[in-house]
């Protein structure tokens, strides 16, 4: 039950996120919806395909549909309540890849898979519904700048097999996983932390 209820939270986070890009590039009703859609299944679609679950969780669970329906709606109906734009994308979007990243490793754990693969299928997860909003929308992915994203991701993977073995509840493993994903973004981004440049003539 604990594990629906982040996983519809992640959805409705993400696609709230989609929807703020959507708008913020004056998109169509119908362009709002697509991209809050892709932005919420995408990296559960390719974290489905990729344990060999057919047909992949939403498509066999309306309430997904419905929720992001749902948040879409919501989200252009009070989107002069959600203040400062950016700093309400930052946020739905932390939200969002810190939830998508424990249900990703839960996943993998419920495949049998290698713990390792496992914080790959969490990251993935987390990251990928955000690759395609910004593709889709013709911006250069978060995940693909010097902005630490899929690190806080990894981070908090991390920290989950770390605390694994000695929390018995997973609710509170849960919780603490996904909060070290939004404590590391928010430090990351708050005092410019990033990866090192590959390229000299950057500062």
């Amino acid at each position: 039950m604990f594990f629906n209820i982040i996983d519809i939270f992640g959805t409705i986070a993400f696609a709230i996120s989609g929807v703020l890009v959507a708008m913020n590039k004056r998109m169509d009703p119908f362009g709002v919806l697509i991209i809050a859609f892709v932005t919420a299944v995408g990296g559960g679609s390719l974290r489905d395909i990729m344990v060999g679950v057919e047909p992949v969780s939403w498509m066999r669970n309306m309430t997904f549909v419905y929720v992001i329906i749902g948040s879409t709606v919501f989200a252009v109906v009070f989107r002069k309540r959600i203040s400062y734009l950016r700093k309400s994308l930052f946020l739905f979007d932390t939200i969002g890849i810190a939830l998508y990243t424990v249900i990703g490793i839960e996943t993998g754990l419920v495949a049998g898979l290698h713990p390792i693969i496992c914080i790959a299928l969490g990251t993935m997860t987390a990251c990928f519904g955000g690759v395609l909003r910004d593709i889709l929308c013709n911006e250069i992915p978060v995940i693909f700048r010097k902005e630490i994203y899929a690190t806080a991701c990894i981070l908090g993977g991390i920290t989950y097999f770390l605390l694994l073995e000695i929390l018995e509840d997973r609710n509170y493993l849960f919780i603490i996983a996904g909060l070290i994903v939004i404590i590391v973004r928010i430090l990351a981004v708050k005092f410019k932390i990033s990866l090192p440049s590959l390229y000299k003539d950057e500062p």
